[in-house]
């Protein structure tokens, strides 16, 4: 039955107010992050959503800053979703939804002003970082912005630059290894995503099964102030301004529930 008509198979669970996995309509998968599992990034974090598994590699180089911007760094968001992760997924160029979720990311970095980048300059208009952040999906069981927006928020917590002067003499930069300093992190973006069902239905934290019968997808982010960053909704079913206040709401919950995760993983690995 669920393979014949999984629609009607979910809105019988849906009538219960359950799902077929066992989850309430506004209950997530559970959650787990790692750090620094990558030795050779800069700064790492591989985030499980459930079933969905992602990691993040942040690489930082040296450039110049650009002209029209010279006291400012650079911040490159990727975001792959590789054959590897799923049968939906084919090689080659980046599909439509990684270039979707990869343009997501760099939204919520902009919007929400996660990093100053000019705590990225190193010396106006000669020396700035950039910062390569690769996401990469291993296991994608639906919701990936979610997943991605907080494996970039912690490994960006993990993060540890060296410090950088320019020789006044030789105008040559000079990098210092044994002084290592953390990103400041000016804000935690924390993106929450509902799936729609049958135009009224919310349901939060959807699987990959989820969203394929979904009517429509919206993702909400806030911050550490229980302000609003972005609304995200790719199309589908319209929402009114009262399930909108909703998913704010509960979005505002959830992104208390990840910012206490990520602080106890750093936590933990501090050095004593």
């Amino acid at each position: 039955f669920r393979t014949v008509e999984p629609l009607e198979y979910y809105r019988r669970f849906l009538k219960e107010n359950c799902r077929p996995d066992g989850r309430e309509l506004g209950e997530f998968r559970a959650t787990t992050v790692n750090i620094g599992s990558i030795t050779t990034a800069d700064g790492s974090a591989l985030v499980k959503l459930g079933n969905t598994t992602v990691i993040c590699g942040v690489k930082a180089e040296l450039a110049a800053p650009a002209v029209d911007s010279a006291n400012k760094g650079y911040i490159v968001p990727n975001v792959e979703l590789p054959s590897l992760c799923s049968t939906r997924f084919r090689s080659g160029p980046p599909g439509e939804e990684a270039q979707a979720a990869s343009q997501f990311i760099a939204d919520v970095i902009e919007n929400s002003q996660i990093i100053a980048k000019e705590d990225l300059c190193i010396a106006s208009g000669k020396l700035a970082w950039v910062l390569y952040c690769d996401i990469i999906c291993l296991d994608y069981d639906g919701n990936i912005l979610d997943a991605s927006a907080f494996a970039l928020i912690a490994a960006l917590k993990n993060v540890q630059l060296p410090s950088v002067t320019i020789n006044e003499e030789t105008g040559l930069s000079e990098v210092n290894l044994k002084q290592k300093n953390p990103l400041v992190i000016r804000q935690h973006p924390v993106a929450t995503s509902f799936a729609i069902f049958d135009d009224t239905l919310l349901i939060v934290d959807p699987t990959a099964e989820e969203e394929d019968l979904a009517t429509g997808t919206v993702t909400v982010v806030t911050d550490d102030e229980g302000r609003l960053c972005s609304v995200h909704k790719p199309g589908g079913s319209p929402l009114t301004g009262a399930k909108l206040q909703d998913c704010i709401t509960r979005a505002i919950t959830r992104h208390k529930e990840v910012k206490k995760l990520i602080d106890k993983v750093i936590k933990s690995i501090k050095p004593k």
